[in-house]
C-alpha cells in the first residue's frame, strides 16, 4: 500500500508541474493582454509601457513563469488588473459559491444514482428496469441549462415558490441562502443522476453475472445481503471513478449554470476574466482547476483499493 501511495504522490506532482506549465503558456498565447485592454485606443505607447513593466508583462516569458511560481510557493497568486483584489481572496469567496452548489448536488445525486442503478440491474429487463433506464437517458439528454431554465419558470415564475435572481451567503442569512441553491443544486443532481444511474447499472449487471455471485446464492444467501456485500462493492469501483471526474469538472467551473441562476461562482469570475484579459485571475482559476483534478484523481485512487485490493497489489 505503500508504494501504491508513494506511486499516486509522485505522479500528482509532476501532473501539478505540468499543469503549471501549461496554464502558463495558454494564458500567454491569448491575443492582447490587460495593460493595452484596460487602457484602450486613447492610451499612449508610453503609459502602455509603464503599465506593462508595473504588472511584469515586458520580461521574457521564462521570467513571468518563474516571477509567477515564486508568488504561488509563497501563497501570492497575484493581483486582479480588473479590480485590484488579491487573485487568492477572490477565487477563494468565489470557489465557496461554486462548491457549496457541486457537492451538494452530487451528494443527492449520488444516494440516489447508485441504489436505483443497482436495482433496475438486478430487475435487469423487467419493466422497472425500463422504466429506470428511460428516465435515466432522459435526464442524460437535457442539457442543464435549459433543465435550469425550466425549473426557473416553474417554480420561480410560474409557482413564486423559490427566488430566480441574485445571491445570498449562507453567512448571512442561512434560510434566504438556502432558498438561492434549491434550484442550481436539483438542475445538477438531475442531470448526474442520469449519468450515475447508467454507469451503476452496467457495472452491476456484470457482477451479477461472475460465478461468486451464483456461488452465494447456492448457499441460500438472502438477495439483499448479495447485493450489498457481494455486488455493491465491486460494482462501484468504476461508478467512485466517474463520480471523480464529474466532481472534478464541476468544481472546475460550472459557468453556464451559475450564468443562468446569476451565482457568483467560480465559473463565471473566469469566462468574465477571460473576456478582461485579467492574466492573474485567469491563471489562479486554471490552476485551481487543474489541483482539484489532480487531487479528487488522487483521492479515487487511493480508495479504490477499499473495493478492489487487488489494485494496491498491481
Amino acid at each position: 500500500m505503500a508504494t501504491y501511495l508513494a506511486r499516486r504522490l509522485s505522479m500528482m506532482l509532476l501532473t501539478l508541474s505540468l499543469v503549471a506549465v501549461t496554464v502558463f503558456v495558454l494564458v500567454r498565447l491569448v491575443p492582447g493582454d490587460s495593460a493595452s485592454l484596460m487602457l484602450g485606443e486613447a492610451g499612449s505607447l508610453e503609459q502602455l509601457a509603464i503599465l506593462r513593466a508595473r504588472w511584469g508583462l515586458d520580461q521574457p516569458w521564462p521570467i513571468q513563469f518563474l516571477y509567477w511560481i515564486k508568488g504561488l510557493l509563497s501563497g501570492d497568486f497575484g493581483v486582479s488588473t480588473r479590480t485590484g483584489e488579491p487573485v487568492l481572496a477572490l477565487i477563494l469567496a468565489r470557489f465557496q459559491v461554486s462548491a457549496v452548489i457541486v457537492l451538494a448536488a452530487m451528494t443527492i445525486a449520488v444516494l440516489v444514482a447508485v441504489p436505483v442503478g443497482l436495482y433496475a440491474a438486478w430487475k435487469q429487463n423487467s419493466w422497472a428496469d425500463l422504466a429506470v433506464v428511460s428516465v435515466a437517458t432522459l435526464l442524460l439528454s437535457i442539457p442543464s441549462f435549459w433543465l435550469g431554465l425550466l425549473l426557473l419558470v416553474v417554480f420561480g415564475l410560474k409557482l413564486s415558490w423559490l427566488p430566480i435572481l441574485g445571491y445570498v451567503g449562507f453567512g448571512e442569512d442561512f434560510s434566504r441562502a438556502l432558498s438561492f441553491v434549491i434550484l442550481p443544486v436539483a438542475t445538477l443532481a438531475l442531470i448526474e443522476i442520469g449519468v450515475l444511474v447508467r454507469m451503476a447499472r452496467a457495472s452491476a449487471i456484470e457482477v451479477l453475472r461472475l460465478e461468486y455471485v451464483t456461488h452465494a446464492r447456492a448457499k441460500g444467501m438472502p438477495e439483499w445481503r448479495v447485493l450489498a456485500f457481494h455486488v455493491f462493492p465491486n460494482a462501484f469501483a468504476p461508478t467512485l471513478t466517474l463520480i471523480g471526474l464529474i466532481l472534478g469538472n464541476l468544481l472546475g467551473g460550472i459557468a453556464v449554470l451559475e450564468t443562468v441562476f446569476t451565482l457568483p461562482g467560480m465559473g463565471r469570475l473566469l469566462v468574465e476574466s477571460i473576456f478582461a484579459r485579467d492574466y492573474p485571475v485567469v491563471q489562479g482559476c486554471l490552476l485551481l482547476t487543474g489541483v482539484i483534478f489532480v487531487l479528487i484523481n488522487l483521492i479515487v485512487d487511493m480508495l479504490y483499493p477499499i473495493f478492489d485490493p487487488r489494485v494496491a497489489r498491481a
